[in-house]
């Protein structure tokens, strides 16, 4: 099996810091450019896996890309150019201290809430008598706060964001009407490719006092995909959805015990359940986006990496 980069500590030039996320490692050029860098690392229920995932960080990066193309004609985004499968570089923004969480549909967390009885989602009332992956009449907010690692985020209303001034009422609005607008056109992408767009999250920043759209978009890490067909049969008969997304991972926790609580010890991650999420990764690429997967060299990425990069910022400050 493939190796897989879980760990990068690079010195790149004019390097001002650098953020380890739970999957991206970013590096601050001169306070003005970010490189990020999506690593193999694979997280779950807010913890970082033991193992990372072949192919993972390709996987991502490159999705990514394709959708902050897709949708500059919205809103405008952070991405500059993608040196190398891995990596992105963009402008550095001041990032909002909530992210986006547009729901179409009842399921995944919001369904686990709704189960045990709660009726209100960040502010938004839900009917009694839904069911599990029942469509919304109209995509609702959700918003979160945004956690330290190793916290879990936390559910906030409009309300509250902007009576903590954690973003101003303007802002907010605007950012509200590019989320949606944003789902709306993952949802047309994403029909086109018999797959439904299910939820999604959406963070931004602001530079030079322009909102910015930041980080991944439409992925399987920041969004939760059903395939089409057969979607009313299965609803209607009370079966899962066929799913495109992370959640795959999830359940494999939840059945082996571990839902990210106290106490809690991550199952064994053998070379198998490794090359399963890996493979699986994959395949939600080349149907999201359409198009074969190319698998880049494993040898020497880290070097690879850092040529592409250091290339690109000799480029750019030039």
């Amino acid at each position: 099996m493939t190796s897989a980069i879980t760990k990068t500590d690079f010195c790149f030039n004019e390097q001002t810091g650098i953020y380890n996320g739970k999957v991206r490692d970013v590096y601050n050029i001169d306070n003005r450019l970010l490189v990020m860098i999506a690593t193999d690392r694979i997280s779950a229920f807010d913890v970082v896996l033991p193992k990372g995932i072949p192919y993972k960080g390709q996987v991502l990066n490159q999705i990514a890309a394709k959708f902050l193309h897709a949708t500059r004609d919205i809103v405008p985004n952070w991405m500059l150019s993608t040196p190398d499968p891995m990596v992105t570089v963009g402008h550095r923004c001041e990032p909002f201290p909530v992210e986006m969480i547009v729901r179409g549909y009842l399921t995944g967390s919001s369904w686990r809430d709704y189960k045990e009885g709660k009726r209100e989602i960040c502010g938004i009332l839900l009917p009694d008598g839904m069911r599990e992956h029942q469509k919304f009449p109209s995509p609702i907010l959700t918003p979160t706060t945004k956690a330290e690692l190793g916290k879990h985020d936390e559910n906030i209303s409009r309300e509250e964001i902007i009576a903590q001034g954690l973003v101003s009422e303007e802002d907010y609005e605007q950012l509200e009407n590019y989320s949606l607008d944003l789902f709306q056109r993952g949802s047309e992408i994403a029909a086109e490719r018999g797959l439904i767009l299910v939820d999604t999250k959406y963070e931004f920043g602001k530079m030079d006092g322009a909102i910015y759209l930041i980080d991944e978009v439409h992925t399987p890490d920041s969004s939760r995909y059903f395939y089409a067909e057969g979607y009313q049969e299965r609803f209607d008969n009370g079966e899962q959805q066929k799913q495109l997304s992370k959640e795959f991972v999830r359940e494999w926790l939840m059945e082996n015990g571990f839902m990210g609580k106290e106490g809690q010890q991550v199952p064994e991650m053998t070379e198998e359940i490794v090359t399963d999420i890996s493979e699986r990764y994959i395949e939600l690429y080349e149907t999201i986006t359409g198009e074969p997967f190319t698998r880049e060299s494993s040898e020497n990425v880290l070097e690879r990496v850092k040529n592409n990069v250091e290339e690109e910022l000799l480029h750019i400050f030039q």
